[in-house]
């Protein structure tokens, strides 16, 4: 499992907008977002990190490490 923090959520809508952010990308598989810990985790099948960052940039939060 690769984890991804993530700033700026602050509601169940949030964790709902990236979990889905996150679940359109192929290659991504059992993706979990908690607000309360501020990240994501997920299986990954060779997506390139940049491009999942990309993913969370695009919906106006902001990716960590």
């Amino acid at each position: 499992m690769e984890r991804l923090k993530i700033k700026g959520m602050s509601c169940q809508h949030c964790v709902g907008s990236v979990k889905k952010a996150l679940e359109d990308i192929a290659g991504l598989s059992q993706v979990t977002v908690k607000l309360d810990a501020g990240e994501a985790t997920f299986e990954n099948s060779n997506v390139p990190r940049e491009e999942i960052k990309a993913a969370i940039s695009n919906i106006g939060f902001e990716p960590g490490e």
